[in-house]
């Protein structure tokens, strides 16, 4: 029975990096921005997370400095597509390139490098429950703080008048120009806010979920977190869901080997990709369901003349 308790306790932690990282791409697509420079944004923030701490010895420090290098790298993304016009696919892709190398050159000094202990927490009181304690309320702060995140995020998106801004310039750029609204700076912002958000992500990465630096430690979760937009088609909701799906798939492959099946280890590995490259199969059969849902004018340029 603990053994269980354990592993949903490590797919909660596990589908947290997935969410956040996950929820910031969601906000740039609903501002009609596409960035495939998830993975290269959540390197460069681990390294500069890691470091900080490692420095500093102050977590708060690591996570604050690991948002801010992925809100400067998203920014510069966002200047490039939204004021050059320069094309998303091809921009995301340069820096997801460029955040893998230059992590690893930034990094070669901190492989050996150690941080501070982890400190434990717990819900006092709920903590101690049997079972649903140690599955739910030993978490991390952030674990907790990603839900009230997106549930936050669902109320700004639907409830309030700048989420519908911000869908509108997702959905019709030219008719929220129209209305007098600054597309370009709202695109930039949602494109910085989301480079934040992957910040963290990698940092929680490198400080929490595996308190050290190696190089490409991300793994691929910055890939799964794009995939992961469509899989929710958009929707904060369903995205938290999904992370959570991801988290424990790739959780099951340690607590398979844990009870002793007798599987490939590589076979288990390629688990979390695998069910990737599935959900995506089966979204892709019903393209008119994507369409429905998916932001009118995402990954399309804008210019304000026309």
């Amino acid at each position: 029975m603990d053994s269980y308790a354990l592993l949903i306790a490590a797919t909660l932690n596990a589908g947290t990096v997935l969410a956040m990282a996950s929820l910031g791409l969601l906000i740039n697509e609903k501002a009609g921005i596409v960035n495939l420079g998830a993975e290269g944004m959540m390197l460069c923030a681990a390294i500069a997370g890691f470091a900080t701490v490692v420095h500093t010895g102050s977590d708060t420090m690591g996570f604050v400095v690991g948002m801010a290098a992925g809100a400067f790298m998203a920014a510069i993304f966002g200047a490039l597509v939204i004021w050059l016009n320069t094309n998303q696919y091809a921009t995301g892709l340069a820096l997801s390139l460029f955040g893998g190398g230059f992590s690893a050159f930034a990094g070669i000094s901190y492989v050996q490098e150690k941080i501070p202990e982890r400190p434990s927490f717990a819900v006092p009181f709920l903590s101690d429950i049997p079972f649903v304690g140690p599955a739910l309320f030993r978490q991390h702060p952030l674990v907790y703080l990603t839900v009230v995140f997106a549930l936050a995020l669902i109320w700004f998106l639907y409830r309030t008048r700048s989420g519908l801004i911000l869908r509108s310039v997702g959905e019709s750029p030219e008719s929220a120009h129209a209305l007098g609204y600054p597309v370009r700076w709202i695109r930039l912002g949602a494109v910085a806010l989301g480079g934040a958000l992957c910040g963290l992500a990698g940092a929680y990465i490198s400080i929490v979920y595996t308190p050290l630096w190696v190089e490409g430690m991300v793994s691929g979760k910055g890939w799964i977190a794009l995939a992961l937009t469509t899989f929710a088609t958009w929707r904060p909701a369903r995205v938290l869901l999904g992370a959570y799906l991801f988290g424990g798939v790739t959780m099951l492959q340690f607590h398979l080997q844990g009870i002793g099946v007798e599987l490939p280890s590589q076979f288990l590995s390629m688990l979390p990709y695998l069910a990737t490259i599935v959900v995506l199969a089966l979204i892709s059969r019903n393209p008119r369901w994507i369409r429905i849902n998916m932001p009118a004018a995402i990954g399309k340029p804008f210019y304000p003349g026309s």
